[in-house]
């Protein structure tokens, strides 16, 4: 990516940066929450179809779904994404931007969600920061393209580009496959495609009047 997206790292900065430490305690503390009230969560803040018969979609859920999560695993492996893969792109973007960059993926995650639950035509739930991970994964494979990361199933060491190359096309094949059934497979390309978009807005050359 070009430079001007981003700040030089300040020294001494902690290991979890306050953007993605505040992400990691707000989910913590939902998840939380649902095991004492799941169904009233799940019915006001997860992703709803819109104009679905029955459906109690609301605006707000493109943003709020993101918070809520299946089970353990699920929450652990997202938290953990992010975490990881996000604590080097929010020193250098700085809080505000990485944090509209997480968001933008997030409800452009949901949006592609809410288009492909209308040509399903179920009436079913979206939770999980799945999307605004894979955006940050994307922007992480953009930044630091040679960067080394290792696959946890199986265990091979791959370069960062290679890295999102493969999720990204794994995804698109089990989305049109239908072979993950639950797992929301287009909203994930959703997240990567908006933050594409973003940091192609942000290092578009400016013309000087």
């Amino acid at each position: 990516m070009n430079t001007p997206i981003y700040n030089m790292r300040p020294r001494g900065q902690s290991a979890i940066p306050n953007v993605i430490f505040a992400l990691l305690v707000a989910n913590g503390i939902v998840f939380a929450l649902q095991q004492v009230s799941p169904r009233y969560l799940l019915f006001n803040f997860a992703l709803w179809p819109a104009g679905v018969p029955g459906s109690p979609f609301m605006p707000w859920q493109l943003v709020s779904y993101s918070f809520l999560h299946g089970n353990l695993t699920h929450i652990f492996f997202n938290m953990f994404g992010l975490w990881m893969f996000g604590r080097e792109l929010e020193l250098m973007m700085g809080q505000k931007r990485f944090l509209t960059y997480y968001f933008t993926c997030v409800i452009g995650a949901g949006l592609v969600q809410l288009i492909v639950a209308g040509t399903q035509g179920g009436l079913y739930p979206t939770v999980g920061a799945s999307g605004g991970v894979f955006g940050i994964l994307l922007a992480y494979g953009l930044t630091f393209p040679n960067r080394m990361v290792m696959l946890i199933f199986p265990p091979i060491p791959m370069k960062a580009k290679y890295f999102v190359i493969f999720y990204g096309l794994l995804e698109l094949y089990l989305g049109v496959s239908g072979t993950a059934p639950g797992v929301a497979n287009f909203a994930h390309l959703g997240g990567m495609f908006f933050g594409f978009l973003l940091l192609r807005y942000w290092t578009k050359p400016r013309r000087r009047g």
